[in-house]
């Protein structure tokens, strides 16, 4: 009897310091580092490979956004390659001191980046390039709407226009209905670099307020820090060749490559709210883009070159 009361007081107190330590590292809202820092250093003597990089235990960054950076920086110096096999699961846990909970977030955030693929049963392998899947981004465009120091913005027109057919269809209006009719000059250092013409919806019941006539809902657009009623809008970018007006607005010979980019934003009721393009000098405008993984603070000189040209 002594021996079955002593067996159940013991078991309950089991259950309570177990569900005492599940406790408190489900109120740490970093559990995966406190597993890591108190569970796996048991295996350090056995399992540590000394030749790699190691968890840092003491630095601010989770530990799985670290074991995502020292396995980008494997990739990019080509311990594995396009196809490789990544370690296992296990053999990351038992190489890095981490957790199973740790390892499977930092694979998560490779998938997410495009870096690796995983297949059912077989493990995670390093993706090979693929260009169909490559982006480009519109830095060069936010440099210049945001470096309100070298930048310059000359309002051209602002006039009240009938819509012809072209400019009905895009807003999704009637022809001949009035539209507000805007157009503006981007200068950097004084040297013209983008030609803005944009047509919006004219409502008398909704004045246009300075912000939309002069430059800094584009401002908020471009920075993420506008309160615009903008929900979403179509891009896209074309080979133009300047002609007449455009050339002249640029101080560009007639007939000068450039790239278009022509837009059209919609409200929080996916009507058109305007319809426009930005006409950019193809000899200061390029678009850039990394293929691949490239880790460290330096990128080749070539493509340093061709920014610096470009600004």
């Amino acid at each position: 009897m002594f021996i079955i009361l002593y067996r159940e007081v013991l078991s309950r107190v089991n259950f309570f310091v177990y569900l005492s330590v599940f406790t408190s590292f489900f109120k740490d809202s970093r559990r995966e580092d406190r597993l890591d820092k108190y569970i796996y250093p048991l295996y350090k003597d056995n399992h540590m490979d000394t030749g790699q990089p190691q968890i840092n235990r003491d630095s601010f960054e989770p530990a799985y956004m670290q074991l995502v950076r020292i396995l980008r920086e494997q990739i990019s110096d080509g311990r594995f390659r396009p196809g490789d096999r990544l370690p296992s699961e296990s053999q990351l846990c038992k190489s890095f001191q981490v957790s199973p909970m740790t390892v499977r977030r930092a694979i998560n955030v490779l998938l997410e980046q495009g870096v690796v693929s995983t297949a059912q049963g077989r493990g995670t392998f390093v993706k090979p390039l693929q260009l169909g899947a490559v982006t480009f981004g519109l830095e060069q465009l936010q440099t210049l709407f945001t470096e309100a120091g070298t930048t310059t913005v000359k309002m051209l027109e602002a006039s009240i226009v009938k819509t012809d057919s072209t400019i009905a269809e895009k807003l999704g209006v009637p022809a001949g209905s009035r539209s507000i009719h805007i157009r503006r000059l981007f200068s950097k250092n004084n040297e013209p670099r983008i030609y803005h013409v944009e047509y919006m919806i004219y409502d008398p019941r909704r004045p246009v307020v300075e912000a939309e006539m002069e430059v800094t809902s584009l401002y908020g657009l471009f920075s993420g820090a506008g309160t615009s009623d903008v929900k979403w809008g179509q891009l896209s970018i074309s080979a133009w060749v300047l002609t007449g007006q455009e050339a002249r607005v640029l101080q560009a010979s007639e007939g000068s490559p450039a790239f278009y980019l022509e837009h059209t934003f919609y409200d929080y009721e996916n009507r058109p709210m305007s319809w426009g393009g930005f006409f950019c000098r193809g000899d200061r405008f390029q678009f850039t883009t990394t293929v691949g993984v490239l880790e460290g603070p330096t990128i080749p000189e070539t493509s340093q070159g061709d920014a610096r040209n470009a600004g």
